[in-house]
């Protein structure tokens, strides 16, 4: 994490693995923290709910991911679209594509509760 800094370089921060999915650290403050998620083709970030805090995943690669927005829902997603889970609801995803997929998550407020499901 980068203290005081207010500028991060995103695609140097990417980091891969065929096993699994890699979850990268990008800052956190007193309010927000962000997380930087890379996929492999075929890999998937667990179905979870955060009780207490609002994630917006903003994807930054990809052309074909599958989001989980819980009761069933699905959603594709790629490169340059948005996703908001509220306070409560449930998501996760998977990159259903040939190409990596990555995206950054925004939660607050911090602390995060993460409820795996």
């Amino acid at each position: 994490m980068c203290g005081e800094t207010r500028v991060f370089n995103l695609d140097q921060l990417e980091k891969f693995n065929s096993e699994t999915p890699q979850k990268i650290a990008v800052y956190e403050t007193n309010s927000t923290l962000a997380a930087m998620w890379c996929l492999e083709p075929g890999q998937e970030v667990f179905l979870h709910v955060h009780p207490n805090a609002d994630d917006v995943w903003i994807c930054l690669e990809g052309d074909s991911g599958l989001y989980f927005g819980g009761d069933g829902e699905e959603y594709n997603i790629r490169k340059g679209m948005a996703i908001l889970a509220k306070a409560g609801q449930t998501h996760g995803m998977k990159n259903t594509g040939n190409n990596r997929f990555v995206f950054v998550g925004v939660c607050g407020p911090v602390p995060i509760e993460t409820v795996r499901l």
